[in-house]
């Protein structure tokens, strides 16, 4: 029977340059650079995505049955979620997550823009980098409160970005995202990237918050990774979730690696498919 598999993390190459939209551009060279840091055996498969049909095409012959395609709001990443959503309602295939930047506006106009996401695009969650922000800070900085406040009373994940490229990893220690869980347990908390380094402070918040679900993506392939599987082997198995972070590896070298890095029979499942499904509220394509 073939196996259901949800990529929490995937965008296309023409969504950015930053994902490699223009070949011979300074930003398509980092792109390759960063596949071959984690391990992609071809460091130009991205290409195919330059079209929304070769994205979707790749999804599907990978064996993928549903991929996030998650925006960003940084300065100098900004995609509209009206461009999230464009791309992604016309494909069962795909799922959208919106992203605010919180220091880009006045709380008031984030907060609109956050239902505006949710209530009008129908987007699935929303996204947030603060160590990225034109002032970087922690996740747990007082002013990002109000964007947790929004997430949880719209009943959606709030997804945070953090690992080895944020401008200083005092930003990715995990310790922020327990503080997050304490003061919001109702509010479902995705930590992108799975925090990487901070593999077992990342862990440890995991097993103290239920609430707080880690998709270590590309990075569960670098030096220590494998503690996540680990976990998954245990009492993490309802709170790990599969990503490819494409553009930066590709599809189908990413599961079929994934599938040989030992994660249990009983927790493939839960892994690659029923804690997204449940996360996102998923009926089944």
């Amino acid at each position: 029977m073939k196996r259901q598999i949800i990529d929490m993390r995937s965008r296309p190459s023409f969504l950015h340059d930053f994902y490699g939209a223009t070949p011979g551009s300074t930003e398509y060279e980092v792109a390759r650079w960063l596949n071959r840091r984690v391990g992609s055996n071809n460091d130009e498969h991205f290409i195919r995505s330059k079209t929304i049909n070769g994205f979707v095409d790749e999804i599907s012959e990978a064996g993928i049955t549903q991929a996030v395609v998650v925006g960003r709001d940084i300065p100098g990443i900004r995609i509209p979620n009206d461009s999230i959503q464009e791309i992604t309602l016309p494909h069962n295939e795909l799922i959208g997550v919106g992203s605010v930047d919180p220091q880009a506006q006045e709380i008031g106009a984030t907060l609109k823009e956050i239902e505006r996401a949710i209530l009008t695009l129908g987007l699935s969650g929303i996204n947030i980098e603060p160590g990225f922000g034109a002032t970087p800070m922690g996740a747990d900085d007082p002013s990002l409160y109000p964007v947790y406040d929004a997430c949880c009373q719209l009943d959606v994940p709030v997804f945070l970005m953090s690992g080895p490229t944020s401008p200083s990893l005092e930003y990715t220690d995990p310790a922020a995202v327990g503080k997050i869980a304490r003061a919001f347990p109702k509010l479902s908390i995705v930590c992108y990237h799975g925090f990487y380094p901070y593999v077992n402070e990342m862990i440890g918040v995991a097993f103290r918050h239920e609430n707080v679900y880690v998709v270590p993506d590309m990075y569960i392939f670098l030096p220590g990774g494998g503690l996540y599987i680990e976990a998954a082997n245990g009492f993490m198995k309802d709170q790990l979730l599969f990503g490819t972070s494409y553009p930066f590896r590709a599809m189908k070298q990413t599961i079929d690696d994934f599938l040989r890095l030992g994660l249990k029979e009983e927790a493939l499942d839960p892994v690659l498919y029923q804690n997204a499904k449940r996360l996102l509220r998923l009926e089944v394509i």
